[in-house]
C-alpha cells in the first residue's frame, strides 16, 4: 500500500487505460477522483474502487470543457482535502492523412491531448504551491506526482495522424517544462508513451465502428491485417494489456521514483515507430 491515503486524480478513468489505472492507485492504497465522458463508466469504476476499500468521488464531463480542469481539482479537494498524484490520460484518435485533414480535427487533437492538462495542471498550481509552503516550512519533504501521457506516435511520428503525433510531442515539452518550474515544489512531473495497448481503440476489426466524442464522431478500432502488422513490429510480439500500461503509469507514482523528473517512459514492448 505504497499510496496509502493519497489522492489520484485521473482522467478518463472510465474505460481501458484509464480504468486500469485507477484501479492500480486504488490497489496500492490511494483515493480516486474518477473522470469520465459519461456517468456510467465513471460509476462502475467507482463503484470497483469501494470494493477495494478506498474511496471515489466521480467528475463525469469533457476534459476540454471550459470550467472544467477547476471542478475536477475542487472536487478532489473537497472530498480528501489534497492533491497528490494527477494522471492526465484522457483521449482519443481522430485519424486522417495531413492532405485532407481539417482545421477542426487537428485542433481537437490538441484540445485535449495537450490544453486539457495543461489546463488541469494550472488549475492544481496554486494549491500545490501553497502545500508545498507549509511542508517547506514545517521541514518536511512531501513528494507530489504528475503523469502525463503520449504515445510512441509522439516520438517518432505514425502515417496518418499528424494531428495526434503532433499533440502528443506536445506533451512531451509540457513535461519537461513543468519538470523545471515545479521542483522546488516537490513535485515529478514525468511522461508514458505506449506503444500498441489493447484498447476499444485499437481493437481489431474488419467493419468500421464510431464513437461520438465531443459532439464529432470518429473511429474507433484498426482493421485487422494493421492490427497484425502493429503486433508484428513489437518485438515482445503482442499489444499490451491495459493493466500492463497502468504498471507503467504507477512506476511514476510510486515514491521509488522521488528523484526521477522530465523523464518519458515508453511502455510498449520496445516498439518504437
Amino acid at each position: 500500500m505504497k499510496l496509502e491515503n493519497k489522492t489520484a486524480f485521473v482522467t478518463g478513468a472510465g474505460r481501458g487505460i484509464g480504468r486500469a489505472v485507477a484501479l492500480k492507485l486504488a490497489a496500492e492504497g490511494a483515493n480516486i477522483v474518477v473522470n469520465d465522458l459519461d456517468d456510467e463508466p465513471a460509476a462502475e469504476v467507482a463503484a470497483e474502487i469501494a470494493k477495494l476499500g478506498r474511496k471515489p468521488v466521480t467528475v463525469t464531463g469533457s476534459v476540454v470543457e471550459p470550467g472544467f480542469a477547476e471542478r475536477f481539482i475542487q472536487a478532489g479537494i473537497d472530498a480528501f482535502g489534497g492533491i497528490d498524484i494527477i494522471v492526465n490520460n484522457a483521449g482519443y484518435t481522430w485519424d486522417g492523412l495531413a492532405a485532407k485533414m481539417t482545421d477542426e480535427q487537428f485542433d481537437a487533437m490538441m484540445d485535449v491531448h495537450v490544453k486539457a492538462p495543461f489546463r488541469i495542471l494550472r488549475a492544481a498550481a496554486g494549491h500545490i504551491r501553497g502545500y508545498a509552503e507549509v511542508e517547506a516550512a514545517e521541514g518536511r519533504e512531501v513528494f507530489r506526482k504528475v503523469v502525463n501521457i503520449s504515445s510512441v506516435a509522439g516520438l517518432g511520428g505514425n502515417a496518418g495522424q499528424a494531428n495526434y503525433s503532433s499533440a502528443k510531442s506536445a506533451v512531451l515539452g509540457l513535461t519537461k517544462t513543468l519538470a523545471k518550474e515545479w521542483g522546488r515544489m516537490k513535485v515529478n512531473v514525468n511522461c508514458v508513451a505506449f506503444g500498441y495497448i489493447a484498447t476499444r481503440l485499437t481493437e481489431p476489426t474488419d467493419e468500421k465502428q464510431s464513437i461520438e466524442v465531443d459532439g464529432n464522431m470518429v473511429g474507433v478500432g484498426i482493421p485487422r491485417k494493421a492490427a497484425s502488422a502493429f503486433a508484428s513490429m513489437v518485438p515482445l510480439g503482442r499489444a499490451g494489456t491495459v493493466e500492463e500500461a497502468a504498471d507503467g503509469v504507477y512506476l511514476f507514482c510510486a515514491p521509488e521514483s522521488n528523484y526521477v523528473s522530465g523523464q518519458t517512459l515508453v511502455v510498449g514492448g520496445g516498439m518504437t515507430l
